[in-house]
């Protein structure tokens, strides 16, 4: 995963829960009863609703109302100007739309969303210890490097060379997935619906045409077609960490616990099945200055694992709101750094606290 936004989903899925009341709710006291107490400054599971402003619970109502809408909107949509993104921040944190503005002087133009997997039927809300929380399903990083992924390969130069080469990549996994134990049953339609997408890049269908991006968006609003890669890309990152415990396990730890977690263990609870997460709400800023290629976050195991697998140069860009002078931090996940596509231009992402987008910047 990349994880999108999170909460806690207990209550009847088809329900949904808006904080609503009166603009000045019944603040608690402070300790002598005579005065309100001040409000929170930091908001978390544990707070009590009653000690919010009546300007906070506004921002949390406001901010559950677009995490509604971003259930509703396609699971890859239409490429969109950044400014559109700059604007949902501009009477929020000034931070963000600096580090937007960052991203547009260095060419970064648009962005192409995506979302998890779950429906607005299926997402469900909830209040804990008082507090509304929302909770994505964490597909979102696997949505879209696939879509990345496939699409770089429709905009290659020599797009029967680039094809060729993924299909020498992808035909390779499915004796890999075996041999650390997943059954072939199990896995195969998935491959073999990525396989297929990706040889229709320049192999025609029955009406002669190849994959366009047109019709490479509808695939992946398919939520059938769209699901099952996402499952099969899970797999291939879990089969990389297996592959590689040496390398991954000093890594493996439980995002909410912190305990080290074994191999199989990890990738069980946090690879195999979708809707779990590919990342936590941070990004390790001591990873990023001593060039390691991954932490001990869990979406740095992820996408080094998928990079390695699939030979695949990522970049990710970090909107956090934490660059100096609105700068953004680029995190590279690269494959060995002999092979060509270490060189290659990459896929790149853009990551939002719980969440993943494409990122599109200038041709290269």
């Amino acid at each position: 995963m990349a994880q999108d936004t999170e909460s806690s989903a207990q209550s009847s899925p088809n329900s949904s829960t808006i904080i609503t009341g009166p603009t000045s709710p019944h603040y608690a006291t402070s300790s002598d009863g005579t005065l309100p107490a001040e409000p929170p400054t930091e908001i978390t599971e544990d707070t009590d609703l009653t000690t919010l402003s009546a300007a906070q619970v506004y921002e949390l109502n406001q901010n559950l109302l677009d995490l509604t809408a971003d259930v509703q909107r396609p699971l890859v949509a239409s490429v969109a100007p950044i400014a559109e993104l700059r604007a949902e921040y501009e009477n929020g944190s000034h931070s963000f739309v600096q580090q937007i503005d960052y991203l547009q002087s260095q060419g970064y133009s648009s962005i192409r969303r995506t979302r998890g997997s779950l429906s607005i039927s299926t997402f469900r809300i909830d209040i804990i210890s008082k507090i509304l929380f929302m909770k994505g399903d964490g597909d979102c990083f696997y949505r879209s490097v696939a879509f990345a992924y496939v699409e770089k390969l429709i905009d290659a130069p020599e797009p029967a060379i680039a094809v060729a080469e993924a299909l020498s990549i992808l035909e390779a996994t499915p004796k890999l997935l075996e041999s650390v134990g997943f059954e072939n049953m199990v896995f195969e339609d998935f491959y073999e619906m990525l396989d297929e997408l990706v040889r229709s890049v320049v192999s025609p269908d029955a009406a002669g045409n190849t994959l366009n991006e047109e019709t490479l968006l509808k695939i992946f609003q398919n939520f059938e077609t769209s699901n099952s890669i996402v499952v099969y890309l899970r797999m291939l990152t879990s089969a990389q960490i297996r592959l590689d415990p040496e390398t991954f396990a000093p890594f493996l730890f439980h995002p909410e616990l912190g305990e080290p977690m074994g191999v199989r263990e990890f990738c069980e609870h946090f690879v195999d099945a979708t809707g779990k997460e590919a990342g936590m709400f941070k990004v390790c800023s001591s990873c990023i200055s001593h060039g390691l290629p991954f932490c001990g976050s869990i979406d740095h195991v992820q996408m080094t694992a998928l990079s390695k697998i699939l030979r695949l140069n990522v970049d990710v860009a970090y909107l956090d709101g934490r660059g100096s002078n609105g700068q953004v931090e680029f995190v590279k996940f690269q494959p060995e750094e002999t092979s060509e596509a270490a060189t290659s231009s990459p896929i790149c992402l853009l990551y939002r606290p719980g969440h993943y987008d494409i990122l599109v910047g200038p041709r290269r």
